[in-house]
């Protein structure tokens, strides 16, 4: 009796720790509950250096009642690109609207008065927890979800809503919201876009919920 004593204080002891660990580990993987403040108290740096056009860039000219003229160009390694009748032409590190009036000072030797529309999709990586991660050229009116569906979208372990954003494998402390259009946010060519995979608590929460079920079931039985 005496030793049956002893061991019991014991057992409920350490069952009730392990119930503790399970609650606080439950907490810490429902999605903001610790990330949250973190998030809150970071710098929002949206004001990074603008860098413009890289090579690799998308860009999308629109020649009106041209057809001919108008296409979509890949920036070369040399940070050119090449257009009808104008041949190469250099436009690393310009802005879109720096490319539109070079383009339309350009055309105006050829054609009268030219109207010309000019879209730059940066070439960004999405990475992470999603179906089908690479590289896309994306357009400025997409939003973060839009470009996410690029990628086949999050994968089941994903956590879609903490989009992460990444610029020379550093971590940029902004919180990207799902409906944002990436005109809208810092987002430049080079980046990546990672969709971080949820901890295994998170993906095994009826497990874990099972478990400090059986816990707390078993303390009042050694009572």
């Amino acid at each position: 009796m005496h030793s049956r004593s002893l061991a019991t204080p014991s057992i409920t002891l350490t069952l009730v720790r392990c119930v503790r660990v399970a609650v606080l580990l439950l907490l810490a993987s429902i999605p903001g509950a610790a990330s949250a403040q973190v998030v809150a108290g970071e710098p929002q740096d949206t004001t990074a250096q603008f860098e413009g056009v890289q090579p690799g860039d998308l860009i999308r000219v629109k020649v009106w009642r041209e057809p001919d003229l108008s296409d979509s160009v890949r920036v070369d390694a040399d940070g050119n690109v090449t257009l009808p009748r104008l041949g190469p032409i250099p436009v690393a590190g310009a802005s879109a609207d720096s490319v539109r009036r070079l383009i339309v000072t350009t055309y105006a030797r050829y054609l009268r008065d030219p109207a010309v529309d000019v879209t730059v999709l940066p070439r960004v990586t999405i990475l992470g927890a999603v179906r089908n991660p690479g590289v896309h050229n994306l357009d400025p009116t997409l939003t973060i979800s839009d470009a996410l569906a690029l990628a086949g979208g999050a994968a089941p372990d994903g956590k879609r809503d903490q989009v992460e954003l990444r610029r020379r494998g550093e971590r940029v402390p902004v919180k990207l919201s799902l409906d944002a259009r990436l005109a809208e946010t810092p987002i430049r060519s080079g980046d990546q876009l990672v969709v971080p995979e949820r901890s295994w608590i998170s993906r095994n929460i009826g497990l874990v919920l099972g478990a400090a079920s059986l816990g707390i079931s078993v303390i009042y039985l050694v009572r």
